[in-house]
């Protein structure tokens, strides 16, 4: 499939920021750099890896949203011809492919909602999907901190905490742990410095 170079995904992402500032930039950034490195350490494609984690969460251009960021990051995604990078903007957010663990209000119409759970429910997740995930998971704006630390920030920004939410996040660990085999160590030790940093602190 097709997917933007470095140079016009990073342009993409600049765009989304000047309609949306936030932290969400500095998130995607390091994201972006998390999964090519463990991609390079995974013998995965380190390239797709940086450009899928730079714009898993474009959807944020729309403003301060909940699964709409989803929804509107697909839709973006497709209409510029990147269909894998839609699906990472749908896929990031769900390890188990349940929308009621998203972080924040599901504010999408009833319709967008069926769009969104069959497209999901179509999805085989690869290792590009989960790797993302990972990320997503760790990557704070300052940079890479423990999944745990990085969890519990969402769980308190959002003020939300449930049985649904507590197996997306045992489908993280989950996530880790098949990334700490397939890299033949923990991922932290590739980031080592940097997890200590942010998350004792």
């Amino acid at each position: 499939m097709k997917l933007p170079t470095k140079e016009e995904a990073e342009n993409i992402l600049l765009w989304g920021h000047e309609k949306n500032p936030g932290p969400w930039l500095n998130h995607s950034k390091v994201t972006a750099i998390t999964a090519e490195k463990i991609a390079l350490s995974c013998g995965m494609n380190e390239n797709k890896a940086y450009v899928l984690g730079l714009l898993h969460d474009i959807g944020r251009y729309e403003g301060v949203t909940g699964l709409r960021h989803v929804w509107a990051g697909f839709n973006l995604m497709n209409d510029k011809g990147y269909a894998e990078n839609a699906r990472i903007c749908l896929t990031h957010s769900f390890p188990n492919k349940d929308i009621n663990s998203i972080f924040g209000e599901i504010d999408c119409t009833e319709d967008e909602i069926i769009k969104i759970k069959t497209q999901l429910e179509n999805y085989e997740y690869d290792d590009y999907d989960m790797l993302i995930q990972l990320c997503d998971s760790i990557c704070m704006a300052e940079g890479v901190c423990l999944l745990e630390v990085r969890l519990l920030d969402v769980a308190r920004r959002y003020n939300t905490y449930s049985q649904e939410i507590m197996n997306k996040w045992n489908a993280f660990f989950d996530i880790k742990k098949y990334f700490d085999n397939k890299c033949g160590q923990s991922i932290y030790r590739l980031f080592y410095d940097e997890v200590i940093k942010n998350s004792i602190k």
